[in-house]
């Protein structure tokens, strides 16, 4: 628990407690008892299917870790012992970036005086799967916003901003994730390679009604490129919409 104490003396603002709300604990007898209860309610055990295995852990009725389960340079899992507003004990856990990490960036790369939009075929490991995306990464420590927007355009597509637009900022996932990332349109006036070493296999590109529309019918699921396209709509970058549908 040490790193994890480290932790919040050095970052306080990511473990405050709000009236009313989730409650990290730090009474070390109120953690044992998260922990335990936890262990002997089958949190973070195995899926209902392996039940022979799930009885046999909740026999040995271990308590399940807190604290930093990992940490690396771009991510920090933790798994806080909490009070929930109802009075139950428990575990939660959120990955965060690293103390005094930058914000990472999602660029939606607008090419030329039409202003098609650049998707990239991006392979994702955590889905197993190709989605079709915007640009994003994260913040490198001291740079800008710009100064990241536009490294990860050069990384990611080989193209050079002639200019940048903020759409603002972004929760990607208030029940998991501690990440905020900042929302930005860039115009191009081309692109190279992508960087096939990142997983991604090319970029395209398309008008800005088939994009919608491919968010429409759901071939663009990412929460990002949706949220860049939604907001870029409503700063006016995207043209006007018809009363029908897209533009």
């Amino acid at each position: 628990m040490s790193r994890y104490e480290s932790l919040r003396r050095a970052v306080p603002e990511w473990f405050r407690n709000e009236p009313g709300a989730i409650e990290i604990l730090t009474d070390p007898e109120l953690v044992r008892r998260a922990r335990r209860q936890a262990a002997e309610s089958g949190q973070g055990r195995s899926p209902g299917r392996f039940g022979a295995l799930r009885q046999r852990l909740r026999e040995a009725v271990r308590p399940v870790p807190t604290g930093v389960v990992s940490a690396n340079r771009h991510l920090w899992y933790l798994r806080d012992a909490v009070r929930f507003p109802d009075g139950r004990l428990g575990l939660y856990d959120r990955i965060l970036p690293p103390p005094g990490a930058s914000p990472g960036v999602v660029v939606l790369p607008l090419l030329g005086p039409e202003g098609k939009v650049v998707l990239i075929e991006h392979y994702r490991h955590a889905t197993r799967a190709w989605h079709r995306e915007v640009v994003r990464g994260f913040g490198d420590p001291g740079a800008t916003d710009e100064e990241n927007v536009a490294r990860e355009l050069r990384e990611e597509i080989d193209a050079t901003p002639t200019a940048v637009v903020p759409l603002g900022e972004l929760d990607p996932d208030t029940g998991l994730l501690g990440h905020r990332v900042r929302l930005y349109a860039a115009r191009v006036d081309g692109f190279g390679d992508p960087e096939r070493g990142e997983g991604i296999r090319r970029a395209v590109t398309v008008s800005v009604a088939e994009a919608e529309a491919m968010v429409a019918d759901g071939r663009i699921t990412d929460g990002f490129t949706v949220a860049a396209l939604y907001r870029a709509r409503l700063a006016g970058l995207l043209g006007t919409a018809s009363p029908g549908g897209p533009s």
